[in-house]
């Protein structure tokens, strides 16, 4: 389960629960767990305080923070000095096996993305992202990518077909591709192996989902079939063309609709949930 914030009801009640946890840091926070003190109280309140009884597995310093976003390129020069402290803190207290430090990127920073084995990180932000992946490969933890198909379809519906963006569609394309959502992961493997010219950093995708009204492409009968094979594919050892034999950790968007969410209509209705807590679709893991 993904925790955007440290929120100590959320904590609390998911003690003893041996739920495995992404606990993020917002944007907003970063700036101030640039120093180091602040990083330490920050990880003794909200993982060390915990850590007995709930299952952290990963903290998220940030999310979708890109040079390239008017809306996060402010915290672009906070992300790694506090991704560095707050590892350095969780490294004091022996949990750098148990906890790895991550943060969740999405796919906007990718280039030359069609074939996904020619994608690169685009020009502009590699300074930006190759520091990050050469930490995250020393500290040997995952990088955290938010993948979402129906944003590629929505934006190009002549080209991108539906069935192709919902696992749906039989045949494999040009590239041998079935789904967008494997040549998606993939293109970001791809391109982290032309960034530090290897790969042995994980991808984790922290944030897939498809909404079930709203506007164009949102629907509950599409949303019902797109979770239900994301939730398939990824738990089947099928793996993608690139990185095949194994799951894939997938982390659904979101719990529960954000009936007061600001912005596009479709942002209300990611959610599995209904706002008051009853279910939306008939799932099962």
């Amino acid at each position: 389960m993904r925790v955007y914030d440290p929120i100590p009801e959320t904590l609390n009640a998911l003690k003893d629960s041996n739920i495995q946890i992404m606990l993020c840091i917002p944007n907003d926070k970063l700036q101030a767990l640039t120093d180091p003190k602040e990083a330490y109280n920050w990880v003794v309140s909200n993982v060390i305080n915990y850590i007995k009884q709930v299952r952290i597995k990963y903290v998220s310093v940030g999310n979708e923070i890109s040079p390239l976003i008017a809306g996060s390129s402010q915290f672009v020069p906070f992300l790694l000095p506090v991704m560095e402290n707050v590892q350095r803190v969780i490294t004091s207290f022996r949990l750098n096996n148990r906890v790895k430090i991550s943060t969740a990127i999405e796919t906007g920073l990718l280039a030359n993305t069609y074939p996904p084995s020619q994608s690169t990180f685009r020009g502009d932000v590699t300074s930006f992202i190759k520091p990050i992946i050469e930490f995250l490969k020393q500290n040997n933890a995952p990088l955290l990518a938010n993948i979402y198909p129906y944003f590629a379809y929505i934006g190009d519906p002549d080209h991108v077909a539906l069935s192709y963006a919902i696992f749906a569609q039989p045949e494999p394309d040009s590239s041998g591709y079935t789904n967008l959502f494997d040549a998606m992961l993939d293109s970001i493997y791809y391109a982290i192996e032309k960034a530090i010219g290897e790969n042995k950093v994980e991808i984790v995708v922290s944030e897939s989902g498809w909404p079930s009204d709203g506007g164009f492409g949102g629907s509950m009968g599409t949303a019902t079939i797109y979770y239900r094979n994301l939730i398939g594919h990824s738990k089947s050892k099928a793996g993608t063309i690139h990185k095949p034999g194994k799951p894939i950790e997938t982390y659904m968007f979101a719990m529960f609709d954000e009936n007061l969410k600001i912005g596009a209509e479709t942002e209300k209705h990611f959610g599995v949930f209904y706002p008051d807590k009853t279910q939306k679709y008939n799932l099962t893991f």
